[in-house]
Parts: structure tokens; sequence; C-alpha cells
């Protein structure tokens, strides 16, 4: 579109113009690619930008050097004339033709500056709305949850009854106001997706759905486990560890428990040579927070996890606050109303 009416203007104006865009985009692109260190690639198309631009020029000067040349005179110009008796032709009456009016270069040239004056204006005020064109609420949209909706669900979820799906907790946790519990309001979520899977070493009997939600700054993990093993229990577990770290307190009315551990680090090369596969490494720290089903804990759990690639983790408030957000709206059957 932009192509189409740049060709629909004059010659002197358009040249010019082109002329202008491509010497201001080239030297900027050099500057970046030289001075801030961004590589060859910017330097190339720079020097492409520079080089159409030079053309450019060259097409100008030789537009201007043949309007200046005179054309040479024709053989019958140069042969003398010989005159003959005139016989005077009959009288027609003069028929007057419309006066053709000349464009107007000023007006061509204002009607290009304020053609492109409105192109750059539009696509600042494009960058300056939010995501979803509301700049009234400012609310930036969160990125659509991924599911395996092709796949079957396991039967472990078929025989326990209340269970939910992955695409049950993402629908719950996938939330615009995320960010702003985490401390990052500005943010807004590159990654979402839910699971439905199995806990492990329970030869897929146990329902373990799983939803993920990634941000620049953070990664939220949402899960919950369809298992006998109460708060209560776990709570004992951490003892015979490194439990230092470990905090009880009570979410919504019900148990609650807050602990802290690392997370896996695999490598795989999968023949790029940008990796190389190893052995399962230490993660980054990761803050979880296990919370029961119900206030009299009978088994089985929500855990909430929050951690970064940095390492740095949120206030132990701020997945209190997501619990107390993100819980009481889990329900079930998410995906079918989708």
């Amino acid at each position: 579109m932009l192509g189409f009416l740049v060709r629909l203007l004059p010659f002197w104006i358009r040249e010019p113009l082109i002329i202008l865009v491509g010497t201001v985009f080239g030297v900027r692109i050099l500057f970046m690619a030289l001075v801030d260190g961004e590589g060859w690639v910017p330097a190339v198309i720079g020097a492409v930008f520079l080089l159409g631009a030079a053309l450019r020029v060259r097409v100008v000067v030789h537009a201007l050097r043949a309007r200046r040349r005179r054309a040479p005179a024709t053989e019958a110009e140069l042969e003398p004339v010989t005159r003959e008796p005139v016989i005077p032709a009959p009288v027609t009456p003069a028929v007057r033709r419309p006066v053709e009016k000349k464009p107007n270069a000023f007006a061509q040239a204002s009607f290009a500056i304020g053609l492109f004056a409105v192109i750059g204006g539009a696509l600042w005020i494009e960058g300056k709305l939010p995501e979803d064109g509301t700049a009234a609420t400012g609310a930036s949209r969160p990125a659509a949850c991924r599911l395996d909706e092709d796949e079957e669900l396991p039967s472990a979820y078929r025989s326990t009854p209340g269970a939910v799906t992955g695409a049950d907790l993402c629908r719950a946790l996938n939330r615009t106001e995320l960010p702003e519990f985490l401390g990052t309001p500005a943010e807004r979520s590159v990654y979402a997706s839910g699971t439905d899977n199995t806990a492990p070493l329970t030869d897929r009997k146990v329902a373990q759905p799983e939803a993920r939600v990634e941000f620049e700054t953070y990664t939220v993990e949402l899960s919950a486990t369809y298992n006998k093993l109460t708060v209560a229990q776990y709570a004992k577990l951490t003892t015979y560890g490194d439990g230092r770290d470990a905090r009880k307190l009570t979410v919504l009315g019900r148990p609650a428990l807050l602990t802290s551990d690392h997370m896996m680090k695999i490598q795989f090369d999968l023949g790029s040579g940008e990796g190389a596969s190893g052995p399962v490494e230490q993660g980054p720290l990761a803050r979880t927070l296990t919370v029961a089903f119900d206030g009299t804990d009978r088994g089985g759990s929500y855990d909430l996890t929050v951690w970064s690639e940095s390492g740095l983790l949120p206030d132990d408030s701020a997945l209190v606050d997501i619990a107390e957000a993100v819980l009481p709206r889990i329900t079930r059957g998410a995906r079918d109303q989708d």
C-alpha cells in the first residue's frame, strides 16, 4: 500500500523523498551496527539502504542532465527552404480548447509531506496502544493457553471424582492481574499451557494436572495432586530433610506449607552443536506453596510454584495472594466451555 502511494507521486518529489529516507535509515542502521555492536547483519542492511539511495541519486542526476541538454537540429531543419506560392486556405472558425492546468509543485510537495506525516503518526499511535487496543484500561492481554485437546484424557481423571484438568488450572492461573502479584505489573505472559499429567511412580493411577504461565522475569506453575497424602503428613516429611525454609500457615481456611527446592536442569543436544547432552543438573531455586483441597485436610493438594532463571524469588506474601485469587476460580469443565 505504501509503495503504491509513493509511485503516485511526481518524479521530482518521489525521488528526493526516497533518497532522504534511504540515507537516514542507512546511516542509523550502520551506526547501530558499528557503534552499538549489533553485529554484521544490520551493517549489511544499512549498506543496502545507502546503496539504494546512491542509485536514486544517479537517476536524478541523469534526469537533470537530459533536461538541460538541447535536442540537435534535424536534417529537415538544416536544408534550405524553397518558397512556393502560397494558396490561402479557407478560414475555419477557431475552436477554443480548455486550458490545461499544470500541476502545482507546491501542492504536490505538501501532499507528500502530509501523507508521510499521517503514516508516521499512525504507526507511532499504534505502538503506544496496548495489545488489546483498549487505551482506557491499559490492560494487556495474556497469552492464550496451549492445550493438548487431541489427546485422550487419562483414566485416572475419570476414576477420580471432582478432578480438574490442565485446561481448568490454566484458565484460573492465566489472569491479567498475575504480574501485579509478582511485583512486575508491566509484564505480560509470553507462554501459557495446561497438561493432563499423572503423578510419577503411580502407574498413571493418580491424576496430577499442571498449568504453567511464563513471564520475562518469573515462571508460575500450578498443579493439583489427587493422592491421599495430607499437608500435615507432607510437613512432617520436610523435617527429615533440609526444612529450614519450610513454614506452616493457613490459606483460605486450609492448612498450607511453604517450602523451597531447586528445579532440575537438563540439556539435550539436538544436533545443532549449540549444547551438549549431560546429566541432570541443579536448576534455579523455586518457592512452592502447598494448599490442601479443603479445611479438613483429607488428602490431596494444590502446589503453586514460582521461580526465575536469575534465582530471584518474590516475597512469600505474593504466593499467598496468588493462591487466594486463583484457587477459588478453579472450576471443572473449562475445556468444554472453550
